[in-house]
């Protein structure tokens, strides 16, 4: 398998699970302004809209959309539960919270990082994003993960964009169980393994 990837972005979710599952893959470096891989390329040829992740299979079928393509990978390898089984109502609130980060939290950063958007309405996307922020630590005081105990794909959509909150320079202090997740995805040999791998940590 081949990601398309870019340091630090949405991709990074993908690249930890792809760590956690243990499965061979390379990376490929995406720049997601130009639109060109390493070498280049033009990357609309692996996804016309020229964001990533992309997955590439071994067949040369492309995958994208994070949500996708980390459940396509828990399903290669069941024996680590990833992902709970398909069909199991454990499934469904898994894929909750895979759509909760994508539409709530992904999403809602988007307007501070566009350069283009009016300090007012910056504003408001900051309001919003604290609102869910207040959600997602309360369920948290009673949970290691979002599903409990264990980590599942979800938790590495939420560290990603959790990172995002430095640079939008969102202070985490007033949402300590979110805090607290962050160290302990931090410490999992997987997310070093993925950081590392993208030039995010030495």
């Amino acid at each position: 398998m081949k990601l398309y990837y870019a340091p630090g972005v949405c991709s990074l979710s993908p690249h930890i699970v792809l760590e956690e599952a243990g499965l061979k893959h390379s990376l490929v470096k995406t720049d997601i302004r130009a639109k060109t891989i390493e070498g280049g390329n033009d990357y609309k040829k692996t996804n016309p809209l020229g964001y990533v992740p992309a997955l590439e299979l071994e067949d040369g079928t492309i995958l994208t959309e994070g949500p996708a393509i980390v459940q396509y990978i828990a399903d290669k390898v069941p024996e680590k539960k990833l992902a709970p089984a398909n069909g199991s109502i454990e499934r469904y609130k898994m894929q909750s919270w895979l759509n909760f980060v994508s539409s709530e939290l992904h999403k809602g950063f988007s307007p501070l990082f566009n350069p283009a958007m009016p300090e007012e309405g910056k504003k408001n996307a900051r309001e919003r994003l604290i609102t869910r922020l207040e959600h997602v630590n309360k369920h948290l005081a009673g949970h290691d993960y979002l599903m409990g105990k264990m980590f599942s794909l979800p938790d590495a959509y939420l560290f990603t964009v959790l990172r995002w909150t430095v640079p939008t320079k969102i202070d985490l202090a007033p949402f300590p169980h979110l805090q607290a997740f962050m160290k302990r995805m931090e410490a999992r040999p997987a997310v070093k393994a993925a950081m590392k791998a993208e030039g995010l940590i030495t």
